[in-house]
């Protein structure tokens, strides 16, 4: 039998889907609840494949191994993999430039609901 993994979403990522889902949901509640449903299968694949999202590419380029990405275009849902745990951190749109915020969320607000 695979090892598990545990996931764990923090509130800035919680905060993040609601805040994409109900700018959609706006435009069209159909389209909405197809791209959460989505996020949410892919996310789960998670505890049986942790690594199966690429390292962060903005991050690789400096030595910041530990930060992987599922990229469910056009949005990058970002995680770390920790023990038996899968962090998720941000989820955001892929078009926009994401270095500043990606590291300041990271470094300085890892908060997880269990």
């Amino acid at each position: 039998m695979k090892k598990r993994f545990k996931i764990s979403w923090s509130e800035q990522a919680v905060l993040d889907l609601e805040r994409l889902i109900s700018y959609i949901a706006n435009e069209n509640p159909k389209t909405a609840r197809l791209i959460l449903s989505k996020i949410k299968i892919e996310v789960s694949q998670l505890d049986y494949l942790p690594f199966r999202g690429r390292i962060v590419p903005e991050f690789e380029e400096q030595g910041f191994l530990l930060y992987r990405e599922l990229v469910i275009k056009p949005w990058r849902i970002v995680y770390r993999v920790s023990r038996e745990r899968v962090f998720i951190l941000a989820v955001f749109d892929s078009r926009k430039n994401v270095d500043d915020v990606l590291l300041e969320r990271f470094i300085k607000n890892e908060k997880f609901i269990v």
